[in-house]
């Protein structure tokens, strides 16, 4: 005799329990609850609808019940809510949402998916404007009718996160005036500050109006009033400032949640009561590397707990480390990817880390093949074990390939010693020989060793305030199509003969275009007596990335005569 499991939730976390349980037994009764009209579709496509990469909003719902019934022989009951748990009785209370009828079922276990629900600002006048949401289907499909139907060409996104940004992105692909409102002084807090510059520029580059630290103040008549005065046209809002758990369920069957607000479970997702399982965007879950609760409304860690705690329903052996957070995004032209501990996290937990920083760019491919760009990778590490922490890159090519394997390492408590010996999979198109990760556990290394000294790209604003002497090692060429105000410039070429001019009684902060050039220069001179010298970690290359942005809509004056992207 099977049991009657039954699943609140039909989308990535419930939808993959469900085939699991049925993987794992055939004679289980299994009934999976979903308030809304679809099942099993795909959340994180749903952005790429309004440009029309996605055709056709059906394309985006993966299974429907009818084939969740034939092939795996479970009930999928769409435009079904789940309205109460009794935990006494072991029954749920249904709620068919389109006839309000209402019916109980009885479970021998229950696993809670409910997701989470977008955060709704309390805005003056927002309820009288056109406000949409990116949650599910029917969301994307309402929003894209919407401003082909009544040929809204301004469009107000509120928010800086995954979905904030990639519904920007398509919504400006297909033609609309695009602005973003961000009360934080960044987008994507994945990235830190110092890499998320990139993805600013290249925002602002494809005409997105981008508001850094802004508050709505009011809508009236189709604008939206910032806080600093500045009125957006925006006959269409999208809502995407993040979301919230949804506990409701939850709390009313009196189950713990946790310190960030979610459901607490334990590493097999079992919740407080020993027949209730949850898994998705609505539990808290274990950071793997600060060891503390966090919310982490992402598909992957979604499907591993859905198997998780299916297997563990059916006495199967489970393995979780934790997570350490691992994502990616494409903005444009940009490719970025982010995993473990960014430098942001650590300061603002307090984390009583000792660490370190490599930052270095390099050709994704070999230099000479036709589609060869630069890759902006930063890598952090701990002191003096040398256990790499955390990684992001952003480029043009593949940063998900060098981050997946920086998180695989991570998994495995590797070092940066284990990132120099890694052996990776080598040709012109593809990678140069020796890999950027691989470069990373070099500099790594190097910086543990003590070998040499690095003033990161991002405080060279301040040397050139402070009026530090800068040396920039490039060719004249190069330094006079662009360079630092007051930098002074001996091409490495030059700079055996002319060391003479390198003072000695002062800091000497040296810099070229990537930071590989401007590290020979520092390992000569310091062979060669000079105690005073640092590297410029990204060199000019990661400085005119980092400065543009600020420079551009700030209106402040620019520390470099010409910026260099190339």
């Amino acid at each position: 005799m099977g049991r009657k499991i039954l699943i609140i939730g039909g989308v990535a976390g419930g939808a993959s329990a469900a085939a699991r349980l049925r993987r794992n037994n055939e004679d289980d009764e299994i009934i999976m609850f979903e308030r809304g009209p679809h099942v099993s579709f795909s959340n994180c496509a749903l952005p790429y609808h309004l440009s029309g990469i996605i055709k056709d909003a059906e394309d985006l719902v993966l299974m429907n019940p009818e084939i969740f019934l034939k092939r795996f022989n479970i009930e999928a009951r769409v435009n079904n809510e789940v309205i109460s748990i009794n935990r006494k009785n072991k029954n749920v209370v249904v709620k068919n949402v389109l006839t309000s009828d209402t019916y109980t079922e009885k479970y021998d276990k229950l696993i809670l998916s409910p997701g989470a629900r977008p955060i709704r600002e309390n805005i003056d006048g927002l309820d009288s404007a056109n406000v949409f949401f990116v949650r599910n289907v029917v969301d994307i499909d309402s929003l894209n009718k919407f401003i082909k139907q009544n040929n809204a060409k301004d469009v107000l996104v509120v928010g800086g996160g995954f979905i904030g940004i990639e519904t920007a992105e398509n919504l400006r692909k297909a033609g609309y005036n695009v602005s973003i409102v961000i009360a934080s002084k960044q987008v994507l807090n994945t990235f830190d500050y110092d890499m998320v510059q990139i993805l600013h520029k290249e925002i602002f580059d494809k005409g997105i109006k981008l508001y850094i630290g802004e508050k709505i103040a009011k809508i009236e008549n189709n604008k939206a009033f910032l806080s600093s005065g500045t009125i957006i046209d925006a006959k269409v809002i999208v809502m995407a400032k993040g979301v919230i758990p949804e506990i409701g369920l939850a709390e009313e069957a009196e189950l713990k949640i946790g310190q960030t607000g979610a459901i607490k479970v334990d590493e097999n997702y079992r919740t407080s009561d020993k027949d209730i399982y949850a898994v998705g965007d609505a539990i808290e879950v274990q950071n793997a590397l600060s060891h503390s609760a966090m919310k982490l409304p992402l598909a992957g860690p979604a499907l591993k707990a859905a198997r998780i705690a299916a297997d563990d329903i059916n006495g199967k052996r489970t393995f979780n480390k934790g997570f350490i957070c691992s994502s990616a995004i494409k903005v444009f032209d940009y490719n970025g990817a982010s995993t473990g501990l960014c430098e942001a996290v650590i300061k603002s937990q307090k984390l009583k880390i000792n660490y370190d920083i490599v930052y270095l760019v390099l050709s994704d491919k070999v230099g000479l093949m036709p589609d060869a760009s630069p890759l902006f990778l930063k890598l952090i590490f701990q002191v003096p074990s040398g256990k790499v922490l955390g990684a992001q890159a952003i480029g043009k090519g593949d940063a998900t390939k060098r981050i997946d394997i920086i998180a695989t390492l991570i998994k495995f408590s590797g070092t940066v010693e284990d990132l120099k010996d890694l052996e990776l999979c080598y040709a012109p198109p593809f990678s140069t020989a020796k890999d950027v990760v691989n470069y990373a556990g070099y500099i790594g290394s190097n910086l543990l060793n003590k070998d040499f000294r690095q003033v990161s790209f991002n405080k060279v604003r301040e040397l050139v305030e402070n009026g530090a002497y800068i040396l920039d090692v490039r060719e004249k060429c190069e330094y006079d199509a662009g360079h630092i105000k007051g930098a002074v410039n001996i091409p490495l070429s030059e700079l055996r003969g002319r060391t003479s001019e390198v003072p000695k009684d002062v800091d000497v902060y040296i810099h070229c275009r990537t930071g590989q050039r401007s590290y020979y220069a520092v390992t000569m001179l310091q062979h060669l007596g000079f105690k005073n010298v640092y590297n410029v970690t990204g060199s000019f290359l990661a400085l005119s990335f980092y400065e543009y942005f600020n420079d551009k809509t700030t209106g402040r004056e620019s520390i470099v005569t010409q910026y260099n992207f190339n």
